[in-house]
This record gives C-alpha cells, sequence and structure tokens, in this order.
C-alpha cells in the first residue's frame, strides 16, 4: 500500500505544472513505469480541446470509427485522455454525430445483412451483392426497425469536426504513423 501511495505522489509531483492533468486510468497498474504524457499535449487549445481530441477527430475521419471501436493505449499513454468520455464530449459539443443505423450498414458483412432479410423472409439471397442487399433492407425497413437487428453505429465529422481537424494539421503530422 505504501508502495501504491509514493507512486501515486510520484505521479502527481510529474504533472503538477500541467494546465490540465492527464488521465490515468483507475486500472492501470500503480506499479508500471511509463513515460510522461507530453505537456504539449495537455495545452488546452484555441477551441478547448487537447491535442488527444484532434487525433480522435482523426482516427474519426477514415470513415471506419463506431460506437464499438477499441481505444488504443496511446489515448491514455500518449494524449492524457480517456478516449471514450472525449468522443461523448465530441459528439456533445457538435464535432462528430453517431450516424443513422442505415448509414452504418457498412459497418455490417454480407452475412450479417443476409441474416437480417432471411428474418424478413427474403428469397434469392446468395444471388445479392453488397448494394443489392442494403436496397432490399431498405425497401423493407424503416430507420427505425432497421436500427432494432444491430447496434453498430458509425461516427461521423460535422463540418465543424472537419474544420476542426483540418486546423489542426501539425497535431496530425507529428502523430506516429503505421508504415504500410
Amino acid at each position: 500500500m505504501c508502495d501504491v501511495i509514493f507512486i501515486t505522489k510520484k505521479r502527481e509531483m510529474m504533472y503538477e505544472d500541467y494546465t490540465i492533468k492527464p488521465y490515468i486510468s483507475p486500472d492501470r497498474d500503480p506499479n508500471e513505469v511509463v513515460k510522461p504524457v507530453p505537456k504539449r499535449n495537455m495545452e488546452p487549445l484555441a477551441d478547448g480541446l487537447l491535442a488527444g481530441d484532434i487525433i480522435l477527430l482523426w482516427r474519426i475521419n477514415f470513415g471506419t470509427f463506431t460506437n464499438e471501436t477499441w481505444y488504443p493505449k496511446y489515448f491514455e499513454y500518449t494524449y492524457g485522455i480517456d478516449g471514450p468520455s472525449h468522443l461523448i464530449q465530441l459528439l456533445e459539443n457538435g464535432y462528430a454525430y453517431e450516424e443513422s443505423a442505415f448509414a452504418s450498414l457498412d459497418h455490417l458483412n454480407s452475412s450479417q445483412k443476409k441474416a437480417i432479410l432471411k428474418k424478413l423472409g427474403v428469397k434469392g439471397l446468395s444471388k445479392m451483392k453488397a448494394a443489392d442487399l442494403d436496397e432490399a433492407l431498405a425497401k423493407n425497413l424503416s430507420e427505425e426497425e432497421l436500427g432494432q437487428y444491430f447496434t453498430v453505429r458509425g461516427i461521423a465529422l460535422t463540418r465543424k469536426g472537419e474544420e476542426t481537424l483540418a486546423n489542426h494539421q501539425e497535431i496530425i503530422d507529428r502523430h506516429p504513423k503505421k508504415k504500410i
């Protein structure tokens, strides 16, 4: 217990001159040795966001981000934010929005779409391509009805989110990229 208190105090001292203190997950091992979150990542930007928020907007901009997306550790360890709670803030503040069920169909595979249509008694599914499946779903279900078949929803940027992302290219440029 004394070690935990010592480590907690040490972390508090490490961040005492930060304007905003980095998020440290309560599930993080207190004995884990980590590099401090860079101070520049915890300085509020002109619009009140943090560098981690910009990286979250950047990830959303790929078109693959959903309400079920897993958050890499770098949101906490490099950017000092709790990804899920910052996503909620971005949604509430109009930087992003949750897509409708129909707009989220691109996050389902053909088998999942066919399973929905099969429950509805639609025939000829084996011959249908992805576009045909989407068309059949639109023909047979309302937005509300479709939404009852799956919970995944895409997250997309609003115009405000796109503009904010464009205004902070320097943060994206310094974020490590995967080499493909």
